[in-house]
């Protein structure tokens, strides 16, 4: 009978290895080995600080977990589905600046947390499809993002008790979680800078039959009644996000021969395309005509003149999203969260004599 040769003393087995490597990350970061177990297994009772340092220690020491196992042995999927509606009338692509963001900062707070990233499309007229992904068991839980017009299919799912995060706005008679940016503050922000600068007949691109348009346009009508300013609504134009929405935008104030010297644009590719468009017609921007965007896209400072936006949290927003609906995927409840925005000045609104 043929001999084996036990594992020699000073040569630990994988398992041995592991355990070991456990006990140096927990002594480095001054927490027991079972917070190290939660941390590295994406558990929400370990503190964001605490998981980041783990998780660092945990790369320099190149510990590895046996993630299909650890399925196994959890009966836990760790999969989430994102899901980004479109509207059929004019499909707004998946390459646009603003989704292209959210799937990277979503992207990173999944990794960071130890999931995967399941993304797929829905009709906006259909947002309860929303939950296919989680009823099939694909995704433990959906983060969908934008409401569009359908708040109460969303009240629905919420209802059903789908594990579900929303970004958008915070809308009365709301049975779900939402993450989003302080929109009205933002229209708030964009407005009253425009103001400030002199400008008194400001026009405002953007859908307002979307949640979160009607919001950063209640803050834009705020900002006007504080100045002593009605709303006009000849400088009011419904456009749809897609980047010729700009464009189209300027053409209608042009049609309507409204006097205009500034533009709010709820999106920063409809501000650039509004801006192109206004060039081609002979207007100066700044000198004649103010603009300033939403979102501020990583283009916005590289744009010609650079664009003055409104910007969201991006990186906040997908760690909150993520951070949500792990709480309601544990079975706990997950409070709405309304992140600040903040307004970034640059040349496309203030005139030359104002620098």
């Amino acid at each position: 009978m043929p001999k084996t040769t036990p594992p020699a003393a000073d040569s630990p087995t994988p398992a041995q290895q592991q355990r070991l490597q456990m006990a140096d990350i927990a002594r480095l970061a001054g927490v027991s080995t079972s917070t190290v177990s939660r941390a590295l297994s994406g558990s929400s009772l370990v503190n964001d600080e605490t998981r980041a340092r783990i998780m660092e220690l945990a790369r320099s020491l190149k510990y590895t977990i046996n993630i299909g196992a650890q399925n196994l042995r959890l009966k836990q999927n760790r999969t989430i589905g994102v899901v980004i509606p479109y509207d059929s009338a004019t499909r707004q692509h998946l390459t646009d600046p603003f989704f292209l963001a959210m799937l990277g900062s979503l992207a990173d707070a999944l990794t960071e947390q130890g999931f995967d990233m399941l993304v797929s499309r829905v009709d906006a007229e259909q947002l309860d499809a929303a939950a296919a992904p989680f009823d099939t068991g694909r995704v433990i839980g959906v983060v969908l993002i934008g409401q569009w017009r359908h708040h109460d299919q969303l009240n629905q799912l919420a209802a059903r008790h789908v594990p579900m995060v929303v970004w958008g706005a915070q809308l009365p008679q709301q049975l779900y979680c939402t993450v989003g940016g302080d929109n009205v503050a933002g229209g708030r922000l964009a407005t009253a800078h425009l103001l400030q600068q002199g400008r008194r007949r400001i026009a405002f691109l953007g859908d307002t039959g979307l949640p979160e348009v009607a919001q950063r346009y209640q803050g834009y009508t705020e900002a006007l009644a504080a100045a002593g300013l009605a709303p006009d609504p000849q400088l009011q134009v419904d456009v749809s996000f897609l980047p010729q929405g700009g464009s189209e935008g300027v053409l209608e104030l042009r049609r309507r021969a409204v006097a205009f010297d500034a533009v709010f644009a709820c999106s920063d590719l409809l501000a650039m395309t509004a801006m192109n468009t206004l060039r081609q017609h002979g207007v100066d921007v700044p000198g004649q005509v103010a603009v300033v965007g939403y979102d501020d896209i990583e283009l916005s400072s590289y744009f010609h003149p650079p664009l003055s936006s409104v910007r969201q949290p991006m990186r906040e927003a997908g760690r909150a999203l993520v951070a949500a609906l792990l709480e309601l995927t544990e079975g706990r409840p997950a409070p709405s969260r309304l992140l600040p925005t903040e307004l970034v000045v640059r040349d496309s609104s203030v005139a030359p004599t104002s620098r």
